[in-house]
């Protein structure tokens, strides 16, 4: 019999990238995350990634390390997109995530949240936005 893969269940993706985006957001390496919950940095990243399931109690044990109520690694943008969808378009639900859980996206949102002046703002929107046009 052919050995069948199981695709991770699209609500387990997307509280592994809620882990990871938290996770990063305290700039905590994987590796300190699972020293903290005496399991392996592999394990954090299948976490993360959806691939193994997180426990009820390793994920109350994640939150009080991640200093976040459960609550946080379940929300979405829009409870209306997660009810329509059922989370099944993981890529369009999770691009703000994925995006903030990359070193770049950190860095760019934390240095842009520096800046006060709105239309400096405005303007630095208005170039990325030139940019996106300009790649396609």
């Amino acid at each position: 019999m052919a050995n069948i893969k199981k695709e991770p269940n699209p609500i387990d993706i997307h509280v592994g990238a809620m882990v990871r985006l938290k996770r990063n957001m305290l700039g905590m390496s994987q590796e300190k995350l699972g020293e903290s919950l005496g399991v392996t940095f592999q394990q954090v990243q299948k976490y993360e990634k959806g691939t193994n399931r997180i426990s009820a109690s390793k994920m109350q044990e994640i939150a009080k390390i991640l200093k976040t109520p459960v609550s946080f690694f379940f929300e979405t943008g829009s409870d209306a997109a997660v009810e329509q969808s059922g989370f099944a378009d993981g890529e369009s639900s999770n691009y703000v995530v994925d995006f903030l859980s990359s070193s770049e996206g950190m860095q760019l949102s934390i240095a842009f949240s520096k800046i006060k002046d709105p239309k400096v703002r405005k303007k630095i929107i208005d170039l990325v936005r030139s940019l996106a046009d300009e790649a396609e």
